[in-house]
């Protein structure tokens, strides 16, 4: 039996974080991960789709100014593509296993489930720690219904060697809706069938509004309201059927993808032998990251059940509050900065701080500025027709509760909202800042 003073499952940026900073401090550390190392965003997520997007960005750009000093609009080279996102990709895991033996961390690559409270099985070893942190991250939803074990995961297409030519995509959150606007401007055509009432439920419903409709321009069939209940193989196609105010009907493609949701990827570890409780949400941890029902037991990033949302920095940030209580005790607390989030489709849709209604509920004394801004010169000189904004202002304090986007860059000039929520700056204050010009971030003065 091998013993450890900390031993992490995980291998992203929140087991990461906390894996150097222990070892940093003398700690002994292990870490084991199934899968490659460096996490979801790193291999599987953002990294590698913000990659892709890049030459999809050039024909947008391109087909926007065409007549207008541009005349060919180029093609998008599938393979091409996949090629250059390797080049961030193929190293990343040595790289990342080489830096952990070179402080000290041991490795471990194989699935890891709870023996006891503090004792793991992993692989064909029995690992004992006084520290043990879930860091484990999500993995796809399982699709419950015949079937649903032929739809590919993000996973998958971000590895398609071949587009194909036509894709169904099973939910209506950011996954799909990025994935549908690469494959449609790579020339696929595109399906996104989703079961509620409106898509991206979690952004504000009046900007979303000017995704939807930039989403079908493309020409991406967006199906509302239907609920998948079977997948079928049939002749080199997919039929997959839906369920519709007791309508059934069939949509074919070459293939099916499953972005249905993320859950935590903690079920298979055997919690309950380790008396850890926990949720559909994650592990239940209290103000210091730590189980609510086992002392030995700490979860960062998007296992735990914590008020982050599940972002990459936002995992860090866990990361480094669960290596201070680690090292330290339970002094620190995670302290929750604003969170901007953003759908990297094009046009780019991002939020931060309060929903309209969410601010309503709290009580504030509120103004919104909702405004459709392609008349707007940067939006003009791009050619871009959805431009617009949403801001929450508290009438009280006259800071800004929250603001939605959508638009060229706005992937940017959230962070400075984000920057002003936390900071606590007032409209005045920001609208007496000199922002160079032209610029989009020097549009937000007039979004106050």
């Amino acid at each position: 039996m091998k013993k450890y003073d900390v031993f992490i499952i995980g291998s992203g940026m929140s087991g990461m974080t906390i894996a150097y900073k222990c070892a940093s401090k003398g700690l002994s550390v292990g870490i084991t991960d199934e899968l490659p190392y460096g996490g979801t965003c790193a291999l599987r997520g953002c990294d590698p789709k913000k990659v892709i997007i890049g030459a999809t960005e050039v024909r947008d750009f391109a087909k926007r100014l065409q007549g207008k000093g541009i005349d060919t609009i180029p093609d998008i080279n599938w393979k091409d593509i996949m090629a250059f996102k390797q080049t961030f990709v193929d190293e990343m895991p040595r790289k990342i296993e080489k830096g952990y033996k070179k402080n000290g961390i041991d490795t471990f690559h194989s699935s890891a489930a709870f023996i006891n409270e503090n004792t793991l099985s992993v692989g064909n070893q029995t690992i004992q720690a006084d520290n043990v942190v879930i860091a484990s991250g999500s993995k796809p939803k399982v699709l419950d219904f015949e079937g649903g074990q032929l739809a590919q995961t993000s996973t998958d297409f971000l590895n398609l060697k071949e587009l194909p030519e036509s894709l169904l995509f099973i939910g209506g959150g950011y996954i799909a809706f990025e994935f549908a606007h690469i494959a449609a401007r790579s020339g696929a055509e595109v399906t996104i069938v989703h079961r509620g009432k409106r898509p991206l439920e979690n952004f504000d419903k009046d900007i979303v509004k000017h995704l939807v409709d930039a989403t079908i321009n493309l020409g991406v069939r967006l199906v509302l309201e239907t609920e998948v209940s079977k997948i079928e193989s049939e002749d080199g196609h997919f039929v997959t059927t839906g369920i519709s105010e007791g309508m059934e009907t069939t949509y074919k493609s070459k293939a099916v993808f499953n972005s249905a949701g993320r859950p935590p990827a903690i079920f298979d570890l055997e919690l309950e032998k380790a008396g850890i409780s926990f949720s559909k949400k994650g592990i239940a941890v209290n103000e210091y990251l730590q189980s609510i029902s086992n002392a030995n037991i700490y979860a960062a990033g998007d296992a735990a059940d914590s008020r982050g949302l599940p972002l990459t920095p936002v995992a860090v940030l866990e990361g480094h509050v669960v290596a201070s209580n680690i090292i330290k005790g339970n002094k620190k607390k995670v302290s929750y900065p604003p969170m901007p989030s953003v759908v990297f489709t094009l046009p780019t849709m991002a939020t931060v701080g309060l929903l309209e209604d969410k601010a309503k509920e709290k009580g504030f004394d509120i103004n919104v500025n909702f405004e459709k801004v392609g008349n707007w010169f940067n939006a003009r000189r791009l050619n871009v027709d959805e431009y617009a904004f949403k801001t929450i202002i508290d009438k009280n304090s006259n800071t800004i509760l929250g603001a939605h986007l959508i638009g060229p860059h706005c992937e940017e000039t959230i962070n400075l909202f984000a920057m002003a929520i936390k900071t606590k700056m007032t409209i005045s204050d920001l609208r007496t800042m000199i922002f160079s010009y032209p610029t989009m971030v020097s549009d937000l003065t007039y979004m106050l």
